[in-house]
């Protein structure tokens, strides 16, 4: 099945759909962080060599439905990029389309030469492939990256191996989805963002509340996340918020249950710093730039204000300095 979207890149799960020749990258690629982008580099021809071409390969990533380990476990995966925040990511750096091979058990017993001769030569008809030094395909992972590159070979086809890409830290930290995911999980967001090589975002559509946050003097906006959407370290956050006419306004997020509030149910609440206006309906995205602290209950509403008053004081400076 082909999905359309507002998006240019083009979604389906069918490989019959698939646009072929395909010049494709493998793997699971949340997140799009730095090291993803280093696999995607080769298979992103430049417009002179396109044009050089008769017919040139479609820029494409192919990755699977449900996760294999999702399969495997049975346990659903949150995401640092839902599908469609994917989709963004993949159409700025010029990928043409995305399959994603639904995964059952007939192509988990597949072994490593029937899924290179019978899907990736065959059905999606590659002329190059590119994927990370860990990259494990085949029934029970057998296959290696060196695997798939000489398999590749006796069918004419190229494999390049990207090395495991690091960050510019002393420690020469290897970037991986799961790290990110930690650095989220601890707050560390300046750490979460290098990797990625942006700001992570919270993107949502903004959902009636209760409205508490008009009371105090501080009007926020909930947002409704898709559901597996990874959420980082429940506290107050330094964010930038784009409106959908495109314009960027500062303001102070908090993820949680709002205990002083006794909230039962974790929300996610944006207070746009010097704005004000309808958001309703809208579809906000929040790019998380500092964690400011922890969420805690405080002894009255009063002290919660007076906390909001400096959690908006050190943001706006915070953001001030950042946007210069």
């Amino acid at each position: 099945m082909c999905i359309q979207s507002k998006s240019s890149v083009r979604v389906t799960s069918s490989t019959v759909e698939v646009l072929t020749p395909t010049a494709i990258a493998l793997g699971n690629f949340d997140g799009i962080h730095l090291g993803h982008q280093q696999v995607l580099a080769p298979i992103l021809y430049p417009p002179e060599t396109i044009l050089s071409l008769k017919s040139p390969p479609y820029p494409t990533i192919v990755t699977f439905t449900p996760h294999p380990q999702e399969f495997f476990s049975g346990q659903p995966r949150q995401l640092l990029t839902p599908l469609w925040e994917k989709v963004q990511h993949l159409e700025q750096l010029g990928i043409v389309q995305l399959v994603q091979l639904p995964f059952d058990r007939e192509l988990a017993v597949l072994s490593p030469q029937e899924f290179v001769a019978n899907i990736l030569v065959k059905q999606l008809q590659t002329k190059t492939i590119s994927i990370g030094q860990d990259f494990r395909f085949g029934r029970g992972r057998m296959g290696t990256a060196e695997d798939l590159q000489e398999i590749a070979a006796s069918f004419g086809v190229s494999v390049h191996i990207t090395s495991l890409k690091t960050d510019d830290s002393p420690s020469t930290t290897r970037i991986s989805s799961s790290l990110i995911r930690q650095c989220l999980t601890d707050g560390n967001i300046p750490q979460a963002n290098l990797m990625l090589g942006y700001s992570y975002s919270l993107i949502g559509t903004v959902v009636p509340g209760q409205q508490m946050g008009r009371t105090l003097g501080f009007p926020t906006a909930n947002l409704k996340l898709p559901s597996n959407k990874f959420i980082p370290r429940h506290g107050v956050y330094c964010v930038r918020v784009y409106l959908e006419t495109q314009q960027m306004v500062n303001g102070v997020i908090n993820i949680g249950h709002r205990p002083t509030l006794n909230g039962q149910i974790p929300t996610i609440e944006v207070h746009l710093l010097d704005w004000s206006g309808d958001l309703y309906q809208q579809t906000l995205t929040v790019t998380l730039e500092k964690f400011l602290r922890p969420e805690r209950r405080f002894p009255s509403l009063e002290a919660l204000k007076e906390q909001i008053t400096s959690d908006c004081h050190l943001a706006r400076k915070f953001l001030e300095e950042l946007n210069k």
